[in-house]
């Protein structure tokens, strides 16, 4: 089996993040997650500190790691400047990695990440995009949003904004040039490998559980049952 504190030491963030925790439950009692969910963060140290690699496995393909929200509330109060978001933030990669967030729920949710937001930084320069926001998986939004939608050309050109042309201003167009370098920087900083390894991974995932999938975009039954499933399982 994997050592995989050894594989979770390689990464700086775990490191700096795990040094000399004492079980005190500090980090549980001001957790914002921890009041909610199924989630402690004490206890994730608390595992990660045995080094025992089924355990840690386990925490990998497990909801629990996807419940921190990363507001680093943790780092501010432990006494010994452990940061367990920062471990979860390790054990996210790792999850992601190995192939174990497909194990989870919460954790396949990372694929629908990937297709509407991952995908709209590539191919827009945008994390959110009015475009690409469809009001079909946005039903909160009400009818303003679907109009909006519908009319946003118009409606931004009023507002001051530069919807989808070439120069400065709210929702320009953003240059093949810079585009470009967003997606070197993707590959440099190791980004795009990992893409393809959520691909690959959910690809394997919506096989095993026989849905239709498709290698581009979000209309494909897996990418709407990672959006929409919930167990509501997951609050305490």
């Amino acid at each position: 089996m994997t050592n995989y504190y050894e594989l979770l030491s390689t990464d700086v963030r775990f490191r700096e993040g795990l040094t000399a925790c004492m079980n005190c439950g500090v980090c549980t009692a001001i957790c914002p997650a921890a009041e909610f969910y199924k989630y402690d963060p004490r206890q994730i140290c608390n595992i990660v500190q045995t080094r025992d690699d089924e355990q840690i496995e386990a925490l990998l393909k497990s909801e629990t790691i996807w419940y921190c929200g990363q507001c680093m509330s943790c780092k501010t109060r432990c006494p010994r400047g452990n940061v367990p978001a920062m471990i979860i933030s390790v054990l996210r990669r790792f999850s992601q990695d190995l192939g174990f967030f497909t194990y989870s729920e919460k954790g396949r949710q990372q694929f629908a990440l990937k297709r509407t937001v991952g995908d709209n930084i590539i191919n827009t320069g945008y994390c959110v995009h009015v475009d690409t926001v469809s009001p079909k998986l946005h039903p909160e939004q009400g009818p303003v949003w679907k109009w909006y939608h519908e009319n946003a050309e118009e409606v931004a050109d009023r507002l001051g904004a530069n919807y989808n042309k070439e120069g400065g201003g709210a929702l320009r167009k953003i240059s093949k040039e810079n585009l470009d370098e967003v997606k070197k920087i993707f590959e440099v900083t190791g980004g795009a490998n990992l893409y393809d390894k959520i691909e690959l991974f959910s690809k394997d995932k919506a096989k095993v559980l026989k849905m239709g999938f498709e290698e581009t975009g979000i209309n494909n039954e897996y990418f709407f049952n990672a959006y929409i499933e919930n167990s509501d399982n997951h609050q305490k």
